[in-house]
């Protein structure tokens, strides 16, 4: 009868002894890089962060998510003109049908230390236009008084996500039309106690 009341209040002291500390995006700091390729060239630009967290326990990165604004998407690499006729189409239904998903959403589910200078093996589940994928990719994450600052870059196929527009994998004799279907996100998140 002791036995099955330690058991318990050992279970609950070892819970108590790891330190979970959790942090808030600051979303006027925090920023994603869009980088998409096609045959004649690449474009780039800016989405925002809408909201998130990360989780820490005993120090180390163990969860978090964040939502993206994916009707603050922005082109940076050409001229006014040009750059909102590209994110006009980016926001419409041939990309990313915004007016019916405003917003993409990334979650960790594991998170797996490289070594102890804050790198990690990111793996979790991204979901844009109401499709969940799992992607991995490399990430670091910094603590300078307090703030954390975790950056890493995501290659995502956009083809899975039902993104299919000027895909040569989907559609013939595209030529200089084809956009290639894997584009990059970078993503600087900067979180606060």
């Amino acid at each position: 009868m002791k036995k099955l009341f330690f058991l318990p209040l050992l279970a609950i002291l070892a819970m108590a002894a790891t330190a979970v500390q959790n942090y808030n995006v600051d979303v006027n700091n925090s920023v994603i890089v869009w980088k998409g390729y096609k045959v004649t060239g690449q474009h780039t630009g800016t989405v925002k962060v809408k909201n998130g967290n990360l989780q820490l326990t005993d120090g180390k990165l163990t969860g978090g998510s964040f939502d993206i604004d994916m009707n603050s998407i922005t082109d940076t690499d050409m001229e006014p003109e040009y750059a909102a006729k590209l994110v006009g189409h980016l926001k419409s239904d041939d990309f990313f049908g915004v007016s019916k998903f405003p917003t993409a959403k990334f979650v960790i589910t594991r998170a797996i230390p490289q070594d102890t200078k804050g790198n990690y093996k990111i793996i979790g589940n991204l979901t844009i236009k109401e499709t969940t994928k799992e992607v991995k990719f490399a990430a670091n994450v910094a603590d300078q008084n307090g703030k954390l600052t975790a950056t890493g870059q995501l290659k995502i196929d956009r083809s899975e996500y039902n993104v299919r527009y000027g895909s040569g994998s989907f559609f013939d004799d595209l030529g200089d039309k084809t956009i290639y279907d894997e584009f990059d996100l970078n993503v600087t998140l900067v979180a606060n106690k």
